[in-house]
């Protein structure tokens, strides 16, 4: 390789430098400044909410009327780097301001809006919220999709079906969001309503929001929600579910708060997404041969990391390589039993057979069938073996039915994830110049999942 560049690929727990051609192109998200004191805005958007009454006044009505009145603040799980410690922690400010207005903190609960991911650990909590909020003796609990007792239906919706959620949600006298506002590949933005739906849903509620007709539609993307049925729908179970109010923020690409939006459910939530919009998409003007992405944070495992992955669309040329870098801390660096079957269903008959099956009226709905036909949409661009997915933490056997080519096969001395990554590029770069017959075009997506390219016309 001649002149380069280096770059900072960040997995958001690790960092990895990486050398490309100095004519490679980085694609990264614009430029938000952080705030300048995070602490003090979170304090503002409580006390200022949007479309709605302060915390403290919301809170302080529902005691007058019922003393013992509990409350819910719904959490993410760790898939997703909302801050909930630290200086721009927003969870104990959150907590402190609703004790001050007069609720127990016996009688305030965390939920955990696990969607069909596995429970978060103590160790796993421990790790991720505020130590102020153990030692306040806050009871934590991880919402369960699959345990019927812990879940009550609240009717319909115009898509069918029952809708289950959570009871100890529902039976709250006040219900609080809180998450990260920021791309999301099915639902346009996470955030918001998706705390509830899918977050705090049944297993087979979720199947309705997941199934195979509404995920091609090709508005269930990345920063859309007009027209949206994904979006639609979350929103319409999150409206019969009720919500008292939200605190959301946005991030920069350093995980820096650039917003904190607190207030109703819907108002703040588009002014998260207003502000997102700012600097989160990426305006592009070509496609390449290469295009190197990764996980981020959210890749916990190969699962999460087909949000990665399915950046990559709009900008690569039909038949171009991809190079897609995961670390995977997961308990299960690939997923769950029926993602791993899908996966493998996908990888046997190829994605326009398996789009075609799961659109049958008569498929049986499978979950996590909805993320390999999320990959499905990469494999419509480029042919899987053009996947090159760099990662340490997946068996290698485990390449011999995921679809993709396993890093190691090209680089197989590699001994750690950063010379895994720079093997595979400059084993690309090589084989693309040698097939083309001139030095191919190469993109980078610096952000991995969270800058969306928006292909100009």
């Amino acid at each position: 390789m001649s002149a380069t560049q280096e770059i900072l690929l960040d997995f958001g727990r690790l960092k990895i430098p990486i050398r490309v051609p100095e004519y490679a192109e980085v694609l990264a998200m614009g430029h938000a400044e952080p705030l300048p004191d995070p602490a003090q805005a979170v304090l503002q958007a409580l006390q200022e909410p949007i479309g709605g009454p302060p915390l403290a006044q919301l809170v302080g009505s529902r005691v007058a009327a019922k003393a013992d009145a509990t409350a819910v603040v719904v959490i993410s799980d760790d898939t997703r780097p909302v801050p909930y410690s630290g200086e721009e922690g927003i969870l104990f400010p959150l907590i402190d301001e609703m004790i001050k207005a007069g609720l127990a903190p016996a009688n305030i609960r965390l939920l955990v809006a696990t969607g069909t991911h596995h429970a978060m650990s103590e160790e796993s909590l421990r790790a991720f919220l505020d130590p102020r909020i153990f030692s306040l003796g806050v009871p934590i609990h991880n919402h369960d999709c699959r345990n019927q007792d812990e879940l009550i239906c609240i009717g319909h919706t115009e898509l069918g079906g029952d809708i289950f959620i959570n009871r100890l949600y529902m039976e709250s006298d006040i219900k609080i969001l809180t998450g990260l506002v920021e791309s999301h590949f099915m639902a346009g933005v996470s955030g918001g309503r998706k705390s509830i739906c899918p977050g705090l849903l049944a297993e087979r509620s979720i199947h309705i929001l997941h199934a195979g007709p509404i995920l091609s539609s090709p508005l269930a993307t990345d920063l859309v929600l007009e027209g949206n049925p994904v979006h639609a729908e979350a929103l319409a179970v999150a409206r019969m579910a009720g919500c008292d109010m939200i605190v959301n923020v946005t991030l920069d690409s350093a995980y820096r708060t650039t917003g904190v939006f607190a207030g109703d459910m819907e108002e703040a939530h588009i002014a998260a997404f207003n502000k997102l919009q700012t600097y989160a998409g990426i305006p592009v003007f070509r496609k390449y041969d290469l295009v190197i992405t990764h996980g981020g944070f959210a890749g916990i495992n190969h699962y999460q990391a087909a949000k990665g992955g399915l950046v990559c669309v709009p900008v690569l040329e039909p038949g171009g390589v991809c190079i897609l870098a995961g670390k995977h801390p997961d308990s299960d660096p690939i997923g769950g039993p029926k993602y791993k079957a899908m996966m493998r269903l996908l990888g046997e008959i190829g994605p326009y057979e398996y789009l075609g099956a799961i659109l049958d009226p008569d498929w049986t709905f499978v979950p996590d069938q909805w993320e390999a036909q999320m990959w499905s949409r990469l494999f419509q661009v480029t042919p899987p073996e053009n996947l090159i997915y760099c990662t340490l933490d997946i068996a290698r056997d485990d390449f011999r039915w995921l679809p993709g080519t396993d890093a190691r096969t090209l680089v197989p001395h590699a001994l750690d994830l950063g010379a895994l990554i720079q093997g595979s590029i400059d084993t690309a770069i090589r084989k693309l110049s040698d097939n083309l017959g001139h030095r191919p075009s190469i993109a980078v997506l610096l952000d991995g999942p969270y800058g969306i390219p928006l292909p100009s016309r």
